[in-house]
C-alpha cells in the first residue's frame, strides 16, 4: 500500500486499515466467530509512535515520524517488516500489521503480526543518513523488540543492509543478538535464500496454479507489475519454470512482448539503465496499461491498492496473483468476482518471505545454518501444502481463495486466543 494508497482508499471511503478490517469482519461473520475475539482483533495490541531526529549530511536536523505496530501475539512473537516510504503512516502500518497476523497463521508459523514504518524517501537519502535513521529508529523501539518478543525484517525501502544496522544498534545495548532481525546478510547470520524467498514463493504459487488448471507453464502468459526484489525474482524463477513473461513494469514505465521477454537480457539492461523502461526487444507501456494486459496470470508485485473499482473492469487476466500487500481494494475485488476473475490472496502468495524469515530465526536460535537446498525445499513443501489447503477449503465451502485463506487464518488465531484465556 505505498504511493497512491491513501488517495485510493479515501476515494473509496475506506482507509487501508479499514479495508483490511472489512475483510476480517466479513470472514468473522462467515465463521460465526465469538464477538469478543473479533473485538480483540479489531485493534492492535500496541502502537508505538516515535519522533526520530537525524542529523543529515548537510548538518541540518530533520525529524522523521516512525512507527511500530504489534497487532496480535497469541500465536507467538510479533513478526513483520520495517518499511521506509513517504506514505508509511500509522494507518498503513496498522493495516500491514493486521495482514501479518493472518499471513503467519495461514502458513502455520509460530508468530503473531507486526509492522514498522518510517515516513521518509530512502531514494533521496545517502547511506550515512539511512544508517543514522535506522539506528535512531531501533533505539526508539528497542524496548519492545526481542528474539521471543518482536522480530523485524526488511520491507519496501529497506534491505539486508538495513537489518545489519538494526541488529548492530540493538546489540550495542542488549548484546550480540543475531536473531533479533531476519533478512540480514548471510555474513551476519542471515539465511541462504532469504533475498529471493518472496519471489520464489510467488513463482511456486504460479506453478501450482498451472498444475491445478492442468496447464503447462509454457502455454501460459504472465504480466508482472513491479521489478523490485519481489517482482524481479518472480520473473526470473517463473521464467526458469517455463512461463512466458509478456509484460513487466516498474516506477519509470513498462514493456510488453507477446512472444515473451528474455528475462536474462532484461536483467542485463536493468543493471545498466536502472529500469525496465527502454528495453529494446519490447513495446513500451505504462503501469496502467500493464494492468490491462491480456494474459493468464496478472501479478501486481509493487504497490498496494492498484486494482480498484475504477480499473478492475479493464483487467484482462484470468487470475490476479497478489504478490504485493493488499493490491486489490474491496471494490475492485467485488468487480473481479462479478467478472469471474479469480484472485489468489496476498497472505498466501507473498508468504515466502516470512516463511524463510522463520527458517532464519530458527537457524539463529539453534546456531546451525541450513544449506540453500534445504531452505528452498522446506519453502516449497510449505507453500505447496498451504496452496492445496486454501483451494480445498474454497472448494468445500464454495468460497473464493481469498475468503478460504482468511477463514483458515482466523480460525487458527481465534483458537490461540481462546486457549490462552484472553476471552
Amino acid at each position: 500500500m505505498p504511493v497512491g494508497t491513501m488517495e485510493a482508499s479515501q476515494s473509496a471511503g475506506l482507509s487501508p486499515s479499514g479495508a483490511v478490517l472489512k475483510t476480517m469482519h466479513d470472514a468473522a461473520a462467515r465463521l460465526q466467530m465469538n464477538q469478543e475475539v473479533v473485538e480483540l482483533l479489531s485493534t492492535p495490541w500496541r502502537e508505538m509512535h516515535a519522533q526520530l531526529p537525524v542529523r543529515m549530511d548537510d548538518r541540518k536536523l530533520r525529524i522523521f515520524e516512525g512507527y511500530r505496530v504489534q497487532h496480535n501475539g497469541a500465536r507467538g512473537p510479533y513478526k513483520g517488516g520495517v518499511r521506509f516510504h513517504p506514505k508509511a503512516d500509522i494507518d498503513e502500518v496498522r493495516a500491514l500489521a493486521m495482514l501479518m497476523t493472518y499471513k503467519c497463521a495461514l502458513l502455520d508459523l509460530p508468530f503473531g503480526g507486526a509492522k514498522g514504518g518510517v515516513m521518509c524517501d530512502p531514494t533521496r537519502m545517502s547511506q550515512t543518513e539511512l544508517n543514522r535513521l535506522t539506528r535512531t529508529y531501533t533505539q526508539h523501539i528497542g524496548q519492545v523488540l526481542g528474539v521471543a518478543r518482536d522480530i523485524p525484517a526488511p520491507d519496501m525501502g529497506t534491505n539486508a543492509q538495513t537489518m545489519a544496522w538494526m541488529m548492530d544498534a540493538y546489540g550495542q545495548r542488549y548484546g550480540y543478538t543475531p536473531g533479533i532481525v531476519t533478512g540480514k546478510p548471510v555474513e551476519l547470520g542471515g539465511s541462504f535464500g532469504r533475498n529471493q524467498a518472496t519471489g520464489r514463493g510467488v513463482a511456486t504459487c504460479l506453478r501450482e496454479l498451472a498444475r491445478h488448471e492442468g496447464a503447462k507453464p509454457q502455454d501460459l502468459r504472465i504480466a508482472v507489475q513491479g521489478y523490485g526484489n519481489v517482482g524481479s525474482w518472480t520473473c526470473r524463477i517463473a521464467h526458469e519454470i517455463g512461463f512466458r513473461v509478456v509484460a513487466v513494469s516498474d516506477v519509470k514505465g513498462g514493456i510488453m512482448n507477446a512472444e515473451g521477454i528474455d528475462i536474462a537480457q532484461l536483467d542485463h539492461w536493468f543493471a545498466v539503465a536502472g529500469s525496465v523502461a527502454g528495453f529494446e526487444d519490447a513495446t513500451p507501456i505504462t503501469n496502467e496499461q500493464l494492468l490491462e494486459t491480456e494474459c493468464d496470470y496478472l501479478v501486481p508485485a509493487a504497490l498496494g491498492e492498484v486494482i480498484t473499482g475504477e480499473n478492475a473492469g479493464q483487467v484482462r487476466a484470468r487470475y490476479v496473483v497478489e504478490a504485493a500487500n493488499h493490491p486489490v481494494t474491496p471494490e475492485g475485488d467485488a468487480i473481479l468476482a462479478e467478472r469471474g476473475i479469480q484472485v489468489l490472496p496476498d497472505i498466501l502468495v507473498n508468504a515466502g518471505g516470512v516463511t524463510v524469515s522463520y527458517f532464519e530465526w530458527t537457524q539463529n536460535i539453534q546456531q546451525f545454518r541450513w544449506p540453500l537446498e534445504r531452505v528452498n525445499s522446506e519453502l516449497d513443501i510449505r507453500m505447496v501444502g498451504v496452496f492445496s489447503d486454501v483451494l480445498a477449503r474454497a472448494g468445500r465451502d464454495g468460497t473464493r481463495p481469498r475468503e478460504a485463506a482468511l477463514d483458515i487464518a482466523l480460525e487458527r488465531v481465534a483458537k490461540a486466543i481462546e486457549l490462552r484465556g484472553f476471552v
